[in-house]
């Protein structure tokens, strides 16, 4: 789902960005289907820093990333979640720098970074410290059993990997990934007091409430086009709704939606609205 409401800025991978109040981005090498530009990855501080999402172990990113370290101090490596394309330059930075690692760990490991492990554990509230200000750790699960927006108090910007994104709307892979996790996580994003959002991939997001009101809505939506197919359809296996309830997107995209569909079904499955009939679907 495209998002509107995008301030403007420079995504060219490399490129050393400076976004204000000691906020610096850095896009990887690592564009894509998924990744869009690149991961983002962000540095908080010019003296203590932390970095945020260091995404692939590329060596022309972390030649990146040092460079702009320079003699500064790491303070810590911090993820928003561990998917590969979020964390694995962070434990090459941690050990060259002897800075821990911080984040969480998924339930499933399925489709995360192996080498990830964290030293510092993070829990909802924690914050880190840096000369650009705290950070505080919001914990989101949805894409991710282990995914965590960074609010960046003295600007009021998330930083949200891939909860909200910049040009389309997170895909939700079960077993790991949970659709009513997802949508509580958002819940709880539009209580917050926000400037900006700033995600793992594209650029900044102005308006942020609009635009977590707006990606509700979406997932909601699409919610209700699965109920629709399934009463249209009976019994339907996931492949038979998939054109259906996923018609308004190209069909080179409907491997990736297959995901989020199962996500949903497993969600109405759990409120009593949909349920399994062998390998098939029904309402409920």
């Amino acid at each position: 789902m495209p998002l509107s409401g995008t301030a403007a800025g420079d995504l060219t991978p490399g490129r050393v960005v400076a976004l204000g109040a000691g906020v610096r981005r850095i896009v990887a090498p690592n564009p894509g289907r998924m990744t869009g530009p690149g991961t983002n990855t962000y540095l908080f501080g010019s003296r203590e820093v932390v970095i945020l999402d260091p995404g692939p172990a590329l060596g022309p990113h972390l030649d990146a990333i040092n460079a702009a370290l320079g003699t500064a101090r790491l303070a810590a490596v911090a993820v928003t979640h561990t998917h590969p394309d979020h964390s694995p330059a962070a434990a090459p930075l941690a050990l060259r720098h002897g800075a821990p690692l911080a984040g969480r760990m998924p339930r499933d490991a399925a489709g995360h970074d192996p080498s990830f492990v964290a030293t510092l554990p993070i829990a909802d509230g924690d914050r880190l410290a840096c000369d650009a200000g705290p950070l505080l750790a919001v914990a989101t699960p949805g894409h991710a059993s282990n995914h965590v927006c960074w609010h960046h108090e003295p600007t009021r910007i998330l930083y949200t990997g891939d909860h909200v994104l910049g040009t389309v709307s997170p895909v939700i892979v079960p077993p790991d990934g949970d659709m009513t996790e997802y949508l509580q996580s958002l819940a709880r994003l539009a209580t917050l007091d926000l400037a900006a959002l700033a995600p793992g991939h594209g650029p900044v997001l102005a308006e942020p409430q609009r635009v977590i009101a707006a990606l509700i809505r979406h997932r909601l939506e699409r919610e209700a086009r699965v109920l629709a197919a399934l009463a249209a359809l009976g019994p339907a296996t996931l492949d038979a709704l998939l054109p259906v309830v996923y018609a308004d997107v190209a069909a080179e995209l409907h491997d990736v939606a297959r995901c989020s569909l199962l996500a949903h079904l497993i969600k109405l499955g759990r409120e009593g609205r949909a349920g399994r009939a062998g390998s098939a679907w029904v309402a409920r």
